[in-house]
């Protein structure tokens, strides 16, 4: 058949050009290998200039008993972090990852929550108990007596620095208001008036001077007393008890004492003036004295509301940072989180696909430098008075160009497997047919630009330019996610941004949309064709 007979013929001469060797695959490799260790593990993640805050929560929470928190402790801080502008949070689920992305300087720190974070939490307290934990440091938040620890890369200390200041304010936020919503629900209840007793009782004697302005107080208590005529009866009663059948003396006695209160309390009032008297009064009574169940259980609520007065900015009962200072709450967001088991170093599968793209299209320089050759040494014009059509001249042209650019779309996709350990993703299959659609836009433009050239030069010229702007403007010399998204919109009239999209999803995602990759290769055999028509509509064989 001519077709297989001129396809044989030119495949040949693709082979013997060193050139194309050069340009199609030493070059492309090269290139991968010298980005590939010239850039960081980080290259190609999404920038964003908010906060990165990474974290591993390792925290088993707390049994289901527990009235509060809800959740486990973990998630209250995390939950407060995310609520905070420009910050976005990382949650990685294995330490060792966080570990290696720290050591490899991709990350400055990472806070790890440990297994005991919420049993620490749940037992901080200002007050003194057996098993309280007190967090707090001259630094702040102690982040050991939490179970909590900042995993940090020495050389980027400035970084590490900030992300620790912003935990510490995040924990601060949390620790607190819980802290002391617990420590005021215990003043003036039964246990702290008991203690309070049990100080006062220790004090003694009470002072003169102490007893001395009590004598308001049992002023009014006697003037009540002594008015009473329930406490007359009482007197009458006893005098009558005291004196047995002799009714009219103690009647009598009982009168003359009804008649003195007035200068029974003025005596009174005199004793409590006399510093001697008082000192004989005081000696032993104590303090604690005083304070009776029944008056403690009356004055302790009293104490609670009276600071809750005083500081009325502020809700001491509270628990939550929000209630303490009595403002509204903070509302925690889930579209900042993103929660990943291993972070994928994009370098390989960014670098490798983008230039075999780009260099898939520098086919060009090779068929146009083909093309001249024949028109040279007079092929085409004995090709022409062959019993042969265009379309079979330009089928012939066609395939082993197609099958020069296959070898070198598989070769180094296979290469990036081998030297750079890059993963094929979870559809692999789905790289033939994209491999194979890129390749036929890529001789399809090839045959065009060398179906239009009639020298080296113009070869060099048109191809080399076509080939950089496209690959500029389509993404394959820089990631397409730095494009501003005009400019993304714009970068959709190459052919290499729908191969390029197709790769993101196949080597980058690891959920794939099959849809995405079947509509690429669709625009691509559509760029292909449309090309192919052009240079059988412009191919010129003188």
């Amino acid at each position: 058949m001519p077709i297989l007979t001129l396809a044989a013929k030119d495949l040949r001469l693709l082979l013997r050009d060193p050139r194309s060797a050069v340009i199609l695959l030493v070059t492309p490799l090269l290139l991968i290998l010298v980005l590939y260790f010239a850039l960081g593990e980080g290259f190609g993640e999404t920038t964003d200039e908010r906060l990165r805050i990474s974290i591993v929560n390792l925290d088993h929470g707390l049994p289901a008993t527990v009235p509060f928190p809800e959740k486990p402790w973990s998630e209250v801080v995390i939950d407060d972090l995310s609520a905070t502008q420009d910050i976005r949070l990382e949650i990685i689920t294995d330490r060792a990852e966080a570990e290696r992305l720290v050591a490899k300087g991709r990350r400055p720190a990472v806070v790890v929550f440990g297994e005991r974070f919420s049993e620490r939490m749940q037992r901080c307290s200002f007050l003194s108990q057996p098993d309280a934990v007190n967090p707090l440091g001259r630094d702040g938040i102690e982040f050991d007596r939490l179970d909590l620890s900042l995993v940090t890369d020495r050389t980027q200390p400035v970084s590490a620095s900030i992300i620790e200041q912003v935990a510490q304010v995040t924990l601060l936020r949390v620790v607190i208001p819980w802290m002391i919503g617990k420590a005021f629900q215990r003043v003036g209840d039964e246990k702290f008036m008991e203690l309070v007793t049990d100080r006062l009782n220790r004090v003694k004697p009470v002072p003169p001077e102490v007893l001395a302005e009590l004598d308001p107080v049992v002023q009014k208590l006697l003037v009540a007393l002594t008015d009473s005529p329930e406490f007359q009866a009482l007197v009458l009663q006893e005098f009558r008890d005291a004196k047995g059948s002799n009714f009219l003396k103690a009647g009598q006695d009982a009168l003359v004492i009804a008649g003195r209160k007035a200068e029974f309390r003025r005596a009174v009032h005199k004793a409590f003036q006399s510093p001697k008297l008082l000192e004989v009064m005081g000696k032993n009574i104590a303090f604690g004295e005083v304070l009776t169940p029944a008056v403690r259980k009356q004055v302790g609520p009293t104490v609670k509301r009276g600071v809750g007065d005083l500081f009325s900015n502020y809700n001491f009962e509270a628990v939550k940072w929000a209630d303490l200072v009595k403002s509204d709450a903070r509302r925690a967001g889930t579209t900042n989180r993103t929660t990943v088991s291993a972070i994928a170093d994009l370098r390989a599968p960014i670098l490798v696909p983008s230039n075999s793209v780009m260099f898939a299209f520098f086919l060009v320089l090779t068929v146009g430098w083909l093309f001249v050759a024949e028109r040279k040494n007079g092929t085409l014009v004995r090709l022409r008075a062959a019993p042969i059509t265009r379309g079979q001249i330009l089928l012939g042209k066609l395939l082993p160009c197609l099958v020069v650019s296959l070898f070198q779309g598989f070769f180094l996709l296979a290469a990036g497997r081998v030297l750079l350990s890059m993963s094929w993703g979870p559809r692999p299959e789905l790289l033939v047919p994209l491999i194979a659609c890129t390749s036929f836009a890529a001789v399809g433009l090839s045959v065009l630009v060398a179906s239009v050239a009639r020298t080296e030069t113009q070869v060099a010229v048109y191809g080399t330019l076509m080939v950089l702007v496209l690959g500029g403007i389509s993404g394959a010399l820089m990631p397409r996610e730095l494009m501003p998204e005009q400019m993304k919109t714009i970068s959709l009239v190459t052919p290499h941004a729908w191969a390029l999209d197709a790769y993101a999803q196949l080597l980058a995602s690891p959920a794939p949309d099959v849809t995405v990759v079947w509509t690429s290769c669709a625009v691509l055999l559509a760029f292909g064709g449309a090309f192919t028509a052009l240079a059988w509509w412009r191919m010129d064989l003188e």
